[in-house]
């Protein structure tokens, strides 16, 4: 009975505490690892040629070389970074006012983009304006969104905001086709729009994520395209759909689970509007078929929706000929302008592999600068002291910064022409 007391009263609180002490210390070490809090923050990675461009830009934009520093508790994951963004887009948003313009494809389409007028003077003084390409999905309402329109609107700059084709919940389409993963069809008109409308104004070209993807699609298809365009900035894209999609079936950083979200999103878009891409409709593509529509219920992965619907929007033959014609690789060689490439290195959904593109351009380009923080996850890159975010993003303020700095380096540079502007960019 001595010894049953003893083990009651000493022994058993004693290995009872120890298991506490043992699942709080496990508690803490996943706490620790899943926030990422042991790292590090620093500037961003910056790869760049030495030129009189680069030069200027590091003078001008303080963001290049001053340390990124996310909100302390989570800021640091990019997992969080990117829900967070998902999720809610930016905090207390806000609502800029637009008008929404429609324009008629040839093929019967109506695209449509917002139009939003400037709430002071530019810097320089003069009339710019951002064409603006979301991300996949996306469109003028969404809060990232609002949020950089609202910022660039008081620093000057009138914008232009696409809405992907079948994205705004309340437009019907006009015809059996979406947008896809590289079509510049509906940026090209809207950039056209403001040309013809606003003969003095320059152009910053503006792409996030797959929007990216379209903006130096664009630039690159023809020299014309890059005609009054001041810059160009990408944030978060991928660059190679070819070689993205091999690594968005793996489970490392769970790409695979975002995968899956990000499909049964499409799905449910490309659903809304069955009845005009699936119906008795003699313009729409002859290979779209019910037995498609059949794959799309049980599709898992954006590569199966992209095989099953997306590329036969354009008759491509196969994915892999969708993936290399749509992405934009092969025609980013083929911009001149000012090129900012920005990415996270904690982007869930942008392998690490696929951050040789730019860096490999940047080595070879004056013209390009690639921009890699360690933090900012998809299109997050929230700030804030410990728990709760700002409403403006370093991303939002880099972007104004980087086009106010080539707005001010034009506007000083000695003017040569633009066949001379070429040579330097192939040099």
């Amino acid at each position: 009975l001595r010894m049953t007391a003893i083990l009651e009263t000493s022994e058993l609180p004693a290995v009872f505490d120890g298991v506490k002490l043992a699942a709080v210390a496990a508690v803490l070490y996943v706490i620790v690892r899943c926030l990422n809090l042991k790292s590090p923050t620093a500037p961003p990675e910056l790869v760049y040629q030495d030129s009189a461009l680069a030069r200027f830009l590091l003078k001008s934009c303080p963001l290049l070389t001053k340390e990124y520093i996310p909100p302390l508790i989570w800021g640091k994951s990019g997992h969080i970074q990117t829900a967070l963004y998902g999720k809610m887009g930016r905090v207390r948003s806000p609502h800029p006012y637009g008008l929404r313009k429609y324009l008629t494809m040839p093929d019967g389409a109506t695209a449509t983009f917002d139009l939003f007028e400037p709430q002071s003077e530019h810097c320089i003084g003069e009339d710019v304006t951002m064409v603006i390409c979301p991300g996949i999905a996306n469109h003028s309402e969404k809060q990232y969104i609002r949020t950089f329109v609202d910022y660039a609107q008081k620093n000057g700059y009138r914008c232009a905001v696409l809405n992907h084709l079948g994205a705004l919940p309340n437009i019907e389409l006009t015809s059996p086709r979406m947008f896809t993963y590289g079509c510049t069809w509906e940026f090209g008109a809207m950039v056209n729009y403001i040309k013809k409308t606003y003969p003095q104004t320059q152009l910053v070209v503006v792409g996030f994520s797959l929007g990216g993807n379209i903006v130096c699609k664009y630039l690159g298809e023809s020299q014309a395209n890059q005609e009054r365009v001041l810059c160009c900035v990408s944030v978060c894209q991928g660059y190679s759909a070819l070689r993205a999609q091999e690594t968005f079936m793996q489970w490392d950083h769970c790409r695979r689970f975002y995968n899956f979200l990000m499909a049964d999103n499409m799905k449910k878009i490309i659903l809304s509007h069955r009845q005009v891409l699936f119906g008795d409709n003699m313009k729409k593509p002859q290979s779209l078929s019910d037995a498609d529509l059949s794959k799309l219920y049980t599709a898992t992965s954006l590569m199966q929706i992209d095989d099953n619907v997306m590329r036969k929007f354009h008759g491509y033959n196969s994915l892999k000929e969708y993936y290399e014609e749509e992405s934009c690789l092969q025609y980013l060689h083929r911009i001149y302008v000012p090129l900012l490439l920005v990415n996270a290195a904690d982007d869930p959904l942008v392998h690490e592999s696929l951050l040789s593109i730019p860096r490999a351009l940047s080595e070879k380009k004056e013209n390009v600068m690639h921009v890699l923080p360690l933090h900012g996850g998809h299109l997050g890159f929230f700030e804030g002291s410990v728990l709760f975010p700002e409403p403006l993003t370093w991303m939002d303020k880099l972007v104004v910064q980087y086009a106010n700095a080539i707005c001010q380096w034009e506007k000083t540079k000695p003017h040569c022409s633009d066949a001379e502007q070429a040579v330097s960019g192939q040099e």
